[in-house]
C-alpha cells in the first residue's frame, strides 16, 4: 500500500529531481522513495545518536550500564 504526499521543493532542487528522472527513466517518486529510504536507513540514526550524544539527558552512570550487561 502506498500514501500519496505533497511537499514543496526549491526549485533547483526539482529541476534535479527531473533531470535525474528522465535521465534514468526513472519515476521522480521512485528517486524520492529511494532517498527517503537511504536518509531513515544510514542518515537519520547518526542524526539521532549526534543529538543524544550532545544532550545532558544522554548521560548514563556506569554502573548502570555494567548492570545491565550482567543482566
Amino acid at each position: 500500500m502506498s500514501t500519496t504526499l505533497s511537499f514543496r521543493l526549491p526549485e533547483k532542487l526539482a529541476d534535479r529531481l527531473s533531470l535525474i528522472a528522465s535521465e534514468t527513466e526513472r519515476s521522480k517518486s521512485y528517486h524520492l522513495q529511494k532517498a527517503l529510504e537511504y536518509y531513515f536507513e544510514e542518515v537519520a540514526d547518526l542524526q539521532i545518536a549526534k543529538d543524544r550524544l550532545q544532550s545532558a539527558e544522554s548521560e548514563i552512570e556506569l554502573d548502570a550500564v555494567i548492570r545491565d550487561l550482567k543482566a
